[in-house]
């Protein structure tokens, strides 16, 4: 019970001392909560940062263009044949049809264009000059470039795949920049982390400095350390708490406002 008395003593006389004290304690939530607003900011930009890389590496697709008379039962048979390639995630079959359909979509000019290749409203495959594509996704752009190599190893003759793209050159510079920004990103989020801590930790130590008489007091009156710090500790955490409500505050509805999401259509570099 005395140690139940003694620590409830600590937090009532941490917790006047708030107030007793309120410019410096003032003084000291406004320094918490400005180093921690800075920290949140940088670390949700960073975060949305490393969101928008995972997504584009995510939907960077290599178009493989087929022979335009090839079949269906042919096409499923590459699908399956490029479904189990290392570095594969997803493959998708476009058929020539598909593909007019959306290009008559796009754009009133096509639509008049390709009307032309139906009979009665039903398309005429034959009369598709477009070549049915494999919409393939790597699990990382890093494996995009061996994941295209092994595609066309699939058809070296180019009997059926005619051709493989995926924006090479824009693909190189794309995991050249997103190396620089992960790494910058981390870089400053550490930085700004340390300065944090040494601003905090100087304003501690002038909150004790300025109270020094104080703690004198304490000492000729036979306080023993422990007493002493006990309830700075408090008053530390009391500070502390209240300067990381803004912070907090802001860090959720700043991930909820800038937040990158998903698109709603792959990222397709030809």
């Amino acid at each position: 019970m005395k140690a139940i008395r003694i620590f409830g003593r600590n937090i009532r006389d941490a917790f006047k001392s708030v107030f007793r004290n309120f410019s410096l304690s003032f003084a000291s939530i406004s320094c918490i909560t400005i180093t921690l607003l800075v920290v949140a900011i940088a670390v949700i930009l960073s975060y949305n940062v490393n969101n928008f890389t995972k997504l584009v590496e995510q939907d960077v697709t290599i178009v493989t263009f087929m022979d335009k008379d090839t079949t269906k039962e042919k096409a499923e048979e590459y699908v399956e044949k490029v479904k189990h390639l290392d570095g594969v995630e997803t493959v998708e079959y476009q058929s020539k049809v598909q593909i007019a359909e959306e290009m008559m979509e796009s754009s009133d000019v096509y639509n008049n264009i390709m009307n032309e290749w139906k009979v009665d409203g039903k398309w005429v495959e034959k009369e598709i000059p477009l070549q049915p594509t494999l919409l393939v996704k790597a699990t990382s752009l890093k494996k995009i470039d061996g994941v295209a190599k092994e595609i066309q190893n699939l058809d070296p003759d180019k009997t059926t795949i005619k051709l493989v793209k995926y924006g090479e050159d824009m693909v190189k510079q794309l995991i050249s920049l997103f190396d620089i920004v992960r790494k910058i990103s981390v870089g400053v989020v550490v930085a700004l982390i340390v300065v944090t801590a040494f601003l905090i930790s100087n304003t501690i130590k002038i909150t004790i400095f300025s109270r020094k008489k104080e703690i004198e007091i304490m000492r000729l009156v036979g306080a023993s350390n422990i007493n002493i710090k006990i309830p700075f500790i408090f008053e530390g955490l009391f500070l502390g708490v209240l300067g990381s409500i803004i912070p907090i505050i802001a860090t959720t509805y700043g991930l909820s406002l800038i937040h990158i999401s998903e698109p709603t259509r792959p990222i397709s570099i030809s």
